[in-house]
């Protein structure tokens, strides 16, 4: 049996990725801040699962996370980078706190470095050798959204990453691709069907996909043979102003 961990598990894409990996057979390890609420998106998923608290921002949460998967599945064949958060849209980038942006990149950027590398350290030492890491980007890899400096700048910095953790896991066998997601529909975005704001200065509604369109997508990713790999996809609601954006 594969073994995977998602961060960012209790709602939203984490869940829905966590529950699509139980289908497709894997023990899941379902990390998040909150125990309540994996433990909620645990129950009905059966399968072998684990959930685990874990603050992906402090070292030694990080490390617990990752030694209490060796311990109770003994093994680790994915990881999904997912946990993220966002500073407050409505605050200009010139009023942003330093804690605010701090909060940001620790989460998003720092976080996933951790795990990416405790993932590395089991993957390499494991037998068989390797596994595969997949990173949440966003379409704010590729444009902003107003007021968003925070989040576009950490996404950009997960698309280098991506290329760095790719080129420094060929010798362990270990791949690692990237999905940009655009308005998924999850509770996070269910505001975008009232407004959001755009690029000319207007606030307007967006459509948004479902949320297991990520999750097959994932899954499809995970499924390949270490040998090939998905480098990156987007997967985004069709009419979203993505292309064209501004």
């Amino acid at each position: 049996m594969k073994v995977a961990i998602v961060t960012g598990a209790g709602s939203g894409i984490g869940k829905a990725v966590a529950a699509a990996l139980v289908r497709a057979g894997y023990a899941v390890v379902l990390a998040g801040r909150r125990q309540e609420a994996l433990d909620a998106a645990a129950k009905p998923m059966g399968g072998k699962t684990l959930a685990v608290a874990a603050d992906i921002a402090n070292p030694a949460s990080v490390a617990n996370l990752f030694a209490r998967t060796k311990e109770k599945f003994g093994r680790l064949d994915l990881l999904f980078n997912n946990a993220g958060t966002g500073a407050p849209g409505t605050v200009l980038l010139e009023d942003l706190s330093f804690e605010q942006w701090k909060a940001v990149v620790d989460t998003n950027l720092t976080g996933a470095f951790l795990c990416t590398q405790e993932a590395f350290r089991i993957m390499k030492a494991q037998t068989p050798r390797g596994g595969r890491i997949i990173n949440n980007g966003s379409i704010s890899a590729h444009a902003p959204r107003p007021n968003s400096a925070p989040y576009t700048s950490t996404k950009h910095a997960i698309t280098g990453l991506t290329r760095s953790t790719s080129l420094d896991g060929r010798k362990y066998d270990i791949a690692c691709g990237q999905i940009d997601i655009g308005n998924a529909g999850t509770d996070m975005t269910a505001k975008m069907s009232t407004g959001m704001p755009q690029a000319n200065g207007t606030v307007a509604p967006e459509p948004t996909m479902d949320v297991e369109n990520v999750a097959s997508t994932v899954i499809h990713m995970a499924s390949l043979p270490l040998d090939a790999n998905v480098q990156f996809v987007t997967v985004m609601a069709t009419k979203m102003p993505f292309i064209g954006r501004g």
